[in-house]
């Protein structure tokens, strides 16, 4: 399998599943401002939707979509239990702890990344953030992960939650439950092992 990525971007949620399945895999950066792989290829032929994550598997398939991606990825280590079985009620609370994450978090984030969207609206943002970071630090009260155990939801969580530096939101403040999470999943082996091989560990 062969991960194309963008260092710290949402990409970085299907490298940690990969890191923590113990899953053997190949790594190809993109520039997703010129569309270019690390090797030259243009990657709007692997993706046409021009972003990352894409997971091109070994049979020619790729896929795309990052909560897609790491529940595929979490099946092909079922030791690992970073996914409920398939077909499971529990299943379903990762899909929607996933979906939470990918609509209410990371699309929410967007706008604060573009330098054409106007300050007033970029406010109007960090404050509907702000409502859902404090839904995510109550169901995280009395419990170490998402799903009690760590899952790939996890791993797309505090991909996202990395993002509050570089847009000036403070996802931990007045966040006690959400500031132990953070200083968790960042010691997880997988976790470091995924962060290191993009460069994100100074």
């Amino acid at each position: 399998m062969k991960l194309y990525y963008s260092p710290g971007a949402c990409s970085l949620s299907p490298h940690i599943a990969l890191a923590e399945g113990g899953l053997a895999y190949s790594l190809e950066k993109v520039d997703l401002k010129t569309k270019k792989t690390e090797t030259g290829a243009d990657f709007l032929a692997v993706n046409p939707a021009g972003y990352a994550p894409a997971l091109a598997l070994d049979n020619g398939e790729v896929l795309t979509e990052g909560p897609a991606i790491v529940q595929y990825i979490a099946d092909l280590a079922p030791a690992k239990k970073l996914a409920p079985p398939a077909g499971s009620f529990e299943r379903v609370r990762l899909q929607e702890a996933l979906n939470f994450i990918s609509t209410e978090l990371h699309k929410s984030f967007s706008p604060l990344f573009n330098p054409a969207a106007p300050e007033e609206w970029k406010t109007v943002v960090r404050g509907l953030i702000g409502r859902r970071l404090d839904v995510v630090e109550q169901k995280l009260a009395g419990r170490d992960y998402l799903m009690g155990e760590f899952s790939v939801a996890d791993g797309y969580l505090f991909t996202i939650l990395g993002w509050g530096r570089l847009v000036n939101v403070d996802v931990k403040e007045g966040r006690p439950s959400l500031a132990a999470y953070i200083k968790r999943v960042a010691t997880r082996p997988g976790v470091q092992q995924a962060m290191n091989e993009e460069g994100l560990l100074k």
